[in-house]
């Protein structure tokens, strides 16, 4: 599994509802997503930026979802080039699910 971490700067002024709102309208997208299994939406008002925490069977699958064509939306909408950062994810733990997941190894380990 991997975890991407993504992150950009918002316009000023950006409010709350206007933050969420935009969260709100691109949520049904990512539901068509096969190998994503789980976004985070994350927003820090104090130094006013946005992202998501994205949990991803495969580092393909999230690159392909992250492409030039995504950063050109997020350009557009907030004026800003996204940060985007990769992490291995070797074990999970959901409480809500009652699990805790352990990722196979890369196959170079295997």
């Amino acid at each position: 599994m991997i975890t991407e971490y993504v992150l950009f700067a918002l316009p000023p002024g950006i409010t709350r509802a206007q933050v969420l709102a935009g969260m709100r309208e691109v949520a049904p997208r990512w539901r068509a997503e096969q190998d994503l299994v789980r976004k985070t939406f994350i927003y820090d008002p104090g130094a006013n930026q946005a992202g998501a925490f994205y949990l991803w069977k495969n580092r393909t699958s999230a690159e392909a979802a992250h492409g030039e064509e995504w950063r050109s939306r997020i350009r557009a909408s907030y004026g800003s080039d996204p940060v985007v950062r990769y992490f291995e994810t070797p074990l999970l733990v959901d409480n809500a699910m009652a699990m805790i997941i352990e990722a196979e190894a890369p196959v170079a380990e295997r």
